[in-house]
C-alpha cells in the first residue's frame, strides 16, 4: 500500500506534512509520536473522515476500516452496536456468531443487551474495537484502540488485533502513543514529530 504525500493545515498552521510512504501489504505498522504530532490527523485523512489540503488520490475509502480515538456508541444495545458493522459477505447467523465471539473475548457478553451509551469509557473502548473487527478489511486504521482499557484487558485486545491481522492478511495502521505496544505488535514503526516523519 502506498500512502501519498499528504499535507493538512488548520487555521494557517501546518499540522501534517507527510511524505509518500510505502507500507507492505498485509503488515501491521505502528504510527507513534507525541500528542499533537499529527498521528490522528493522518489516520482521519486515510479513512476519509477529513480531507487533505491537496486533491491527490487517497486509498479507496470503501476498503478502509477505522476506529476513532474517541470511542463512539450508538444508543442501541452492545450487540446491536457490533452488528451495525456486519460483514455483508457473511450470513446473518455468521455475523451473529462473530459478534458473540468478539464479545466473549473482550468480556462484553454480560453487557450484550445493555444500552451502549451507558457503558463506562473502558467498556465503550472494548465495544468499539469489537465493532471495528466485525468486518474483514483490506486496510484497517486503529487510533489508540486500547487507550481507555483496564490493564488486564490490554493483552487480550492486542492478541485479538494480531489474530485479526493474521486471519484477514489486511494491512493495519496502529496509531499509538505507546512505544512498548508498537514494539509488541508492529513489524515497522513510523514516528511522527510536529507533523513530519522522523527517520
Amino acid at each position: 500500500m502506498i500512502i501519498p504525500a499528504l499535507k493538512k493545515t488548520y487555521k494557517d498552521q501546518l499540522v501534517l506534512d507527510f511524505p509518500k510512504t510505502e507500507i507492505a501489504d498485509g503488515s501491521l505498522v505502528a504510527l507513534c509520536g507525541p500528542n499533537g504530532s499529527g498521528k490522528s490527523t493522518l489516520g482521519k485523512i486515510l479513512a476519509g473522515v477529513i480531507k487533505a489540503d491537496d486533491g491527490c488520490e487517497k486509498i479507496p475509502y470503501e476498503q478502509v476500516g477505522y476506529m476513532s480515538q474517541q470511542a463512539f456508541a450508538f444508543r442501541l444495545s452492545v450487540k446491536t452496536n457490533l452488528l451495525q458493522n456486519k460483514d455483508s459477505a457473511l450470513s446473518r447467523e455468521e455475523n451473529e456468531a462473530r459478534a458473540e465471539k468478539l464479545m466473549k473475548i473482550l468480556q462484553l457478553s454480560e453487557l450484550a443487551k445493555k444500552n451502549a451509551a451507558k457503558l463506562s469509557g473502558g467498556q465503550k473502548q472494548r465495544m468499539s474495537l469489537a465493532r471495528a473487527l466485525m468486518k474483514d478489511y483490506k486496510v484497517l486504521i486503529l487510533d489508540e484502540p486500547t487507550a481507555s482499557m483496564d490493564l488486564e484487558i490490554i493483552p487480550v485486545a492486542e492478541q485479538l488485533i494480531r489474530d485479526y491481522q493474521e486471519r484477514t492478511n489486511c494491512t493495519i495502521l496502529l496509531i499509538t502513543h505507546s512505544l512498548d505496544q508498537a514494539e509488541r505488535l508492529a513489524s515497522r514503526i513510523l514516528y511522527l514529530d510536529e507533523g513530519k516523519l522522523s527517520n
